[in-house]
C-alpha cells in the first residue's frame, strides 16, 4: 500500500544510515585531520635507508686524572674518575671490587663502597655486595670528554638560591 513502509525495509535503512553516517563522519575528521597534519620530525641518527650502513662515531676518549667531582643531584651514583678499559664484569668476577671492597680500600686509596651497596631488598645488611649492585656499570658511568647531546640550562640549587639570582 501506498503510504507504508515494507517491514524489510525498516530493519535495512537504520543499519545503512549509521554506516553512511560513520562513513562521513571518517571522511571529515580525515580531511581535518590532514589539514592539520603534525610535520614529520627529522632524522637526529642512522642512515636514510633502514638497513643502511652508518659509520660509527669515535668513542669520546675517558678522563683519567682520579678527580672526584661534585654530583649534579643528590642520590646521583658518583661518576667512575678512571679508566674502565678491560674491566671485567661477569657473574664470577668484577674487577671493581679489587680496590673498592672494604678491605681493599686502604691499600688502594679507592673509596669504599656505599653501604647501600650491602643491603636486601628489605634492608637487611648482607656480609658481601648484594646481587642487585653487583654490576657498577649499571649505574656509574666512566667520565669522558664527551660534549653534550643537547644544551643544558641546568643550575644546582645551592649555587642559585634565592639571594644569587
Amino acid at each position: 500500500m501506498r503510504g507504508q513502509d515494507h517491514p524489510g525495509l525498516k530493519r535495512l535503512r537504520t543499519p545503512l544510515a549509521g554506516a553512511l553516517l560513520g562513513g562521513m563522519l571518517v571522511f571529515a575528521c580525515g580531511a581535518i585531520y590532514a589539514q592539520n597534519a603534525p610535520q614529520i620530525v627529522p632524522r637526529v641518527t642512522g642512515a636514510a635507508s633502514p638497513m643502511g650502513d652508518v659509520p660509527t662515531p669515535p668513542l669520546a676518549r675517558p678522563v683519567i686524572d682520579d678527580k672526584r667531582l661534585m654530583r649534579n643531584y643528590p642520590e646521583q651514583p658518583p661518576i667512575i674518575p678512571h679508566s674502565i678499559d678491560n674491566y671485567q664484569l661477569t657473574l664470577k668476577t668484577n674487577r671493581c671490587l679489587d680496590c673498592h671492597r672494604r678491605q681493599f680500600t686502604e691499600g688502594s686509596g679507592a673509596p669504599m663502597i656505599s653501604i647501600t651497596h650491602f643491603m636486601d631488598r628489605d634492608g637487611q645488611v648482607l656480609a658481601d655486595v648484594t646481587p642487585r649492585r653487583y654490576f657498577c656499570t649499571a649505574c656509574h658511568v666512566q667520565q669522558t670528554d664527551a660534549q653534550p647531546l643537547v644544551p643544558s640550562t641546568f643550575k644546582d640549587m645551592l649555587l642559585v638560591g634565592p639571594e644569587k639570582k
